[in-house]
């Protein structure tokens, strides 16, 4: 049985900074690449270009309908989903080679390692991240809310686990962790609201302590040094300003 072609898809929006790492690992993997761009006014449109990929302009419409989207723009049934800011190793190309040439799964799974400040993350939560990015996608779909979307199999099919890892570097710098809380917090909220959850004064005080004693002495964060510290400590300030702004969203008019 010949290997199978594989068509990778990528969102983006402004990553320029990102884009053009992430294209040049591509090759020898991809037959097919293609970037659903959500309105960028950076040059992240001409680098993509210039690495041959075709370039999709698509409103935003939130993570799993444009994932959904860009999934449907590919040219072969067989897809590799990856973020701008992903990059795939010499071993993982390899890897997913040896899965096209032999496809027995509905999907596969990678572990993904992310970049901190210039630190590999290997503890706190954060590793192996397993994500589900290599799939036949007539047998699945994506699915989630505004914030935590997933790839699904269809009930009754597979997934298969690949080892080597899928790099993310997704945190250059101390700012863009704050950035980023802020952001996924806002959308974290807006989830929960939607859901009629609301925020007691008990657990604005209770769960960011658990979530920084989780990530730094449970899971380990504190192997990773400096960046395990950053990581839980900004972490459970994320959880105060999404149980914030939920309170803040839920919160009763007063006459």
């Amino acid at each position: 049985m010949p290997a199978v072609p594989l068509s990778v898809v990528i969102i983006t929006f402004n990553e320029e900074a990102n884009i053009g790492r992430c294209l040049a690992a591509l090759a020898g993997v991809a037959d097919d690449v293609v970037v659903v761009d959500s309105g960028s006014t950076d040059c992240t449109a001409a680098i993509c270009q210039e690495h041959g990929a075709r370039v999709v302009e698509h409103p935003f419409a939130g993570y799993v309908a444009q994932k959904n989207f860009a999934t449907a723009q590919a040219r072969h049934d067989y897809v590799l989903q990856l973020d701008a800011d992903e990059v795939l190793t010499a071993e993982l190309r390899a890897e997913i080679q040896r899965v096209c040439a032999d496809w027995q799964h509905a999907g596969y799974s990678l572990p993904r390692l992310t970049n901190y400040c210039g630190h590999w993350v290997r503890h706190g939560g954060w590793y192996p991240d397993r994500k589900l990015r290599l799939y036949d996608r007539r047998l699945g779909s994506w699915q989630g809310q505004l914030l935590h979307e997933r790839y699904e199999v269809q009930p009754g099919q597979t997934v298969g686990q690949l080892r080597a890892d899928l790099l993310h570097y997704s945190y250059p710098s101390i700012e863009s962790h704050v950035q980023q809380l802020n952001r996924f917090t806002s959308i974290g909220a807006e989830e929960l609201a939607a859901r009629g959850k609301r925020a007691s004064l008990l657990q604005l005080c209770l769960k960011p302590g658990w979530k920084f004693w989780h990530l730094y002495l449970v899971r380990g964060g504190l192997l990773d040094g400096f960046a395990g510290l950053s990581i839980a400590t900004l972490s459970a300030w994320g959880v105060f300003l999404k149980y914030a702004k939920l309170r803040v969203l839920t919160r009763k008019p007063t006459a």
